[in-house]
């Protein structure tokens, strides 16, 4: 991960943890005269892998294998993360900047003004399981951030600056025709299901058997999606409960199987065919794809077209601002490194030493690619 890029997370993602005491004898990093304690590794390692899509979707327990690539790189990510925090707040401190609770309060103002409300910023902490206390010292965070950037070089984004990026890149304003839908998806793929039963069963099963038992399970998936369709279409107030309860996208479900606008490339053609010929607020009978049973219903339409510059200039300002920010800290960091002490401690959580793991993972990976049947070769004779 590039320094910019764990710069924007800090300051984006809000994901920081306050320093702690050299003295905790958990130290696993010393920066300057601070410490980064296995506690803050662990918190925010945790922090990431629930952030993680490939955990959500897969279900898999990163942490588990601690020389696996997504370990690996969940970690490396991690640990500069914090570093650059440290380097940051140590600075912050030494130039006296401190965010008051009115500027916490304004800022969280805005962020429920452009969320539409406070209960949906609510919900969205809620679903992440983040506390309201954790949020507003994201926010504080963020906000004392943003002061450091201000302290070391101008941020203010003119109009013309704002005009100028629409005209270069006016493509990035351009959308095809989208649809927002909510979904509730039902699993019903045979090679998943095989692969449970034969790993559920304690005996050997025959391949009639196998399949029996498949096509049962098939057919059950197929009834609970229409008996859900069915009840969906006589009251549609119980869609998003039932999301949260019945479907397969975990990632969804968590947001009431809300997947938000999308252009028809996105989805597979069945799912598409039908969310961009469907009635609004109308639920779906069960739509079949590789997936399973999905019970859609479509929500909003957008026509296509170009995003207006008066409408996208706020937007526009936004981002120019924080790519300002996020280049000032990007160039402080740098150079706060340079003159700091980085001590580690435990030689586990070294970023370097990460990466070279990584780096030998990766050459396997690229090997194994050009010359499959020499890693094959190579891993009978280990047997």
């Amino acid at each position: 991960m590039t320094l910019k890029k764990t710069i924007a997370t800090l300051m984006v993602a809000g994901l920081l943890f306050s320093g702690c005491g050299i003295k905790n004898q958990n130290a696993i990093i010393k920066v300057n005269n601070s410490a980064i304690t296995q506690k803050d590794f662990d918190e925010l390692m945790d922090k990431a892998v629930a952030n993680s899509p490939f955990a959500q979707m897969s279900g898999m327990d990163i942490k588990k294998d601690k020389n696996g690539m997504l370990y690996l790189m969940t970690a490396q990510r991690v640990l500069n993360q914090l570093i650059v925090q440290e380097l940051l707040n140590q600075e912050a401190k030494e130039r006296g900047i401190k965010v008051s609770k009115k500027e916490v309060d304004e800022a969280i103002s805005k962020i429920i003004e452009k969320m539409g409300g406070k209960d949906q910023l609510m919900e969205v902490l809620k679903t992440n399981k983040v506390s309201v206390a954790q949020f507003k010292e994201d926010v504080k965070t963020q906000e004392k951030m943003h002061k450091l950037a201000k302290s070391i070089v101008k941020t203010k984004v003119t109009d013309k600056d704002c005009k100028d990026f629409y005209d270069k890149n006016i493509d990035k304003f351009k959308n095809p025709e989208q649809v927002r839908a909510s979904h509730i998806l039902i699993e019903a793929n045979p090679y998943q299901i095989q692969q449970a039963i034969e790993t559920g069963s304690k005996e050997k099963l025959s391949e009639n058997e196998v399949k029996s038992k498949i096509e049962a399970r098939l057919n059950e998936q197929k009834a609970l999606a229409e008996r859900l369709s069915k009840e969906l279409q006589a009251d549609a107030s119980k869609f998003k409960a039932y999301a949260k309860k019945y479907s397969a996208d975990t990632i969804s479900a968590k947001q009431g199987g809300d997947l938000g606008f999308f252009s028809k490339e996105r989805m597979v053609p069945e799912f598409s065919k039908y969310a961009f010929s469907a009635k609004p607020n109308k639920v779906s009978d069960p739509v079949k794809t590789q997936y399973g049973y999905h019970i859609i219903v479509v929500t909003d339409r957008r026509a296509a077209g170009t995003v207006p510059y008066e409408k996208a200039k706020s937007d526009i300002k936004e981002f120019l601002k924080t790519e300002n920010e996020i280049k000032a800290l990007d160039d402080l960091t740098n150079s706060l490194k340079k003159k700091s002490k980085i001590e580690i401690l435990d030689e586990q959580y070294d970023p370097e030493k990460i990466n070279k793991k990584l780096m030998e993972q990766l050459g396997k990976l690229k090997q194994k690619a050009v010359n499959p049947e020499n890693s094959q070769k190579t891993a009978s004779k280990k047997k």
